[in-house]
């Protein structure tokens, strides 16, 4: 904490960003710290703060300074301090790069274990739950507010799956049960944020687990949708969280991989894992990144390259659990 405070002294002028296709624990983060800061403006000499995020969905419209928001990096303006949130890689800023490297000094705040630590100061914890729970630990617990905590608290539900994955940790929970006691509805956040969903995201949800399709086995499940899907339901990216969790549960399956086309022969790949495979090794090869259990990357091509590319590194890891031919086995 009190590191992370003498990063902010002198900064008069700071900027937060936070990955492209923002998910709830960069959302969820990126507006605690906003808040946080520009409540305490006068104690750490602040004189303005700009959070820049690419569009998101509706669900996230109960937190705090949702509004303030800026969407575009369309200013040319050069700040004190940058500071990037759940961002494991430089690339990761999409646009948001630009103040990024005209910065004074820059802070990189994240959980993943693929980080590159591309700041000049990197505070990465990569046993947490969650970057929400990283900033929960820099900040003083008197400063969180029922906002703050609504923030953090959404954002350690959607990284955590609702507490059912294993980065679940007694901290976690402990965190957990300190935000609730700032007041917030936390069975209202969960339902708005994690498990509500429109008519059409329904629609292609059910799309998605009907084509699906089983291989190797049956131990990895893999459904894709077209951009020209998507476009039929003026559908965004956004429409597309929870997919790659619903096939996950799917009984046997030990990977569960969704893709969906973001341009011709450019497909965006989420994969699952229930235990067995380490997919963040699998990301990181293909040029992304992400956690043992849950990762992503871009991959270019035609469909049908792109699950004949994935395949092999998982069947590589689940043949790690085989035993041997021949092998005699005591019960």
């Amino acid at each position: 904490m009190e590191n992370f405070q003498k990063e902010l002294m002198g900064a008069r002028t700071i900027a937060i960003a936070g990955h492209v296709r923002p998910d709830g624990d960069c959302i969820g983060s990126s507006t605690a710290l906003y808040q946080y800061l520009n409540r305490n403006k006068k104690r750490f000499g602040i004189e303005s703060v700009d959070l820049y995020l690419e569009p998101f969905g509706n669900e996230f419209s109960m937190l705090g300074a949702i509004d303030e928001i800026k969407h575009t990096c369309d200013g040319d303006q050069d700040y004190d301090l940058f500071i990037s949130l759940d961002c494991a890689s430089l690339d990761r800023l999409g646009d948001a790069v630009k103040y990024f490297d005209t910065a004074k000094k820059t802070l990189n705040i994240d959980h993943h274990i693929s980080n590159t630590g591309f700041a000049q100061v990197n505070h990465v914890v990569a046993d947490a739950s969650s970057t929400s729970e990283v900033i929960f630990t820099l900040l003083e617990e008197e400063e969180i507010t029922k906002d703050i905590a609504s923030s953090l608290y959404v954002g350690i539900i959607h990284d955590t799956g609702v507490f059912k994955h294993s980065n679940t940790t007694q901290k976690t929970m402990n965190i957990v049960g300190k935000l609730i006691n700032k007041g917030i509805d936390f069975s209202k956040l969960i339902d708005e944020s994690f498990y509500s969903k429109t008519y059409m995201q329904n629609q292609i949800l059910g799309r998605c687990l009907m084509e699906s399709i089983l291989v190797l086995g049956g131990k990895v499940i893999v459904s894709a949708i077209r951009q020209s899907i998507l476009n039929f339901y003026q559908a965004r990216s956004t429409d597309l969280e929870g997919i790659v969790d619903q096939l996950r549960v799917t009984k046997g399956v030990e990977v569960a991989i969704f893709i969906y086309e973001t341009n011709p022969n450019e497909f965006k790949v989420s994969m699952r894992s229930n235990g067995k495979v380490n997919v963040s090794k699998i990301a990181i090869y293909f040029g992304g990144g992400g956690h043992v259990m849950a990762a992503g990357c871009t991959m270019y091509g035609v469909l049908n390259d792109v699950i004949n590319n994935l395949t092999p590194h998982i069947e590589a890891q689940l043949k790690e659990f085989e035993e041997p031919e021949g092998a005699y086995r005591f019960d």
